[in-house]
């Protein structure tokens, strides 16, 4: 299709303060302002960062091979979030991509090749928006990386102030409740470079919505450690948001994860819904 081969990755961040999980988006696909990726740092072109090969096992000593199978070619490192990582603050991130290929995620019978938390999400639907589709398919990132369960979709999430942001998602890695926000860095027309301001503005505004989010949620499903996954469009968007990244105070990263996850192949259903 289009496009020069793409990345994944991830940054753990390191900081003080409350974590949250941030809105939906609300405008068809994010037009603003989306954008995001993570990077340590000083930190080298994407496709250096790059490993040379996924870890055969999953945290804690499970030797279940990661990525699990499912829709999409997922390569890269997987299986990295264990206990430190989780409740720890030290940076960390690494880099991959989600290559659908010529399998455009279309047909209402391919729902059967998603994971059980990818139909649940399909089914409740979300809060609005024509984010859908790029929340089914981070999680399934998640479960098949990182064997992530679905606790509760964005409507099931129960908060003490019912008009306080929202995350997408409520999962368990581990154990660990992580509240997921899920956004995707794209520009119109298709291909036109991304911006460090825009990235920028992303995410001041999706970090801060996640420290309110989780301050909002109820004692019941407040989660420990916050994330945010970015669906990139390409990697020049990728590293244009990773530059905005480093930019970013500590206040505005606080103790959240965030993750840049590149697609490519058949992909445009990601940033349409359609």
């Amino acid at each position: 299709m289009r496009r020069s081969r793409t990345v994944w990755a991830l940054l753990l961040l390191a900081a003080c303060g409350d974590g949250g999980a941030s809105t939906p988006d609300s405008a068809p696909v994010d037009v603003p302002v989306d954008g995001a990726v993570d990077a340590a740092p000083d930190a080298a072109p994407i496709d250096a960062l790059r490993p040379d090969a996924a870890p055969d096992a999953t945290p804690d000593g499970d030797t279940t091979a990661v990525p699990l199978p499912g829709f999409g070619a997922l390569t890269g490192q997987c299986g990295v979030l264990g206990e430190p990582e989780l409740t720890g603050t030290t940076p960390l991130w690494f880099a991959g991509d989600l290559d659908f290929g010529t399998d455009r995620y279309d047909d209402p019978a391919e729902r059967d090749l998603l994971t059980d938390g990818g139909r649940e999400i399909i089914l409740d639907g979300n809060a609005g928006g024509s984010s859908l589709y790029s929340e089914v398919f981070a999680f399934e990132a998640l479960h098949r990386c990182e064997l992530a369960d679905l606790l509760k979709t964005e409507n099931e999430i129960d908060y003490d102030d019912p008009d306080s942001k929202k995350a997408d998602l409520l999962v368990s890695i581990d154990g660990h409740p992580i509240g997921v926000s899920v956004t995707r860095a794209v520009t119109f027309p298709f291909g036109d470079p991304y911006t460090v301001e825009r990235a920028t503005l992303l995410f001041d505004r999706k970090l801060d919505d996640i420290l309110l989010a989780r301050a909002a949620a109820t004692a019941a499903d407040r989660w420990e450690k916050s994330m945010l996954v970015v669906l990139a469009y390409d990697a020049q968007h990728a590293e244009v948001a990773m530059e905005a990244w480093n930019g970013l105070d500590a206040e505005t990263r606080a103790d959240s994860v965030v993750i840049v996850f590149v697609t490519s192949g058949d992909d445009l259903f990601i940033y349409t819904d359609q």
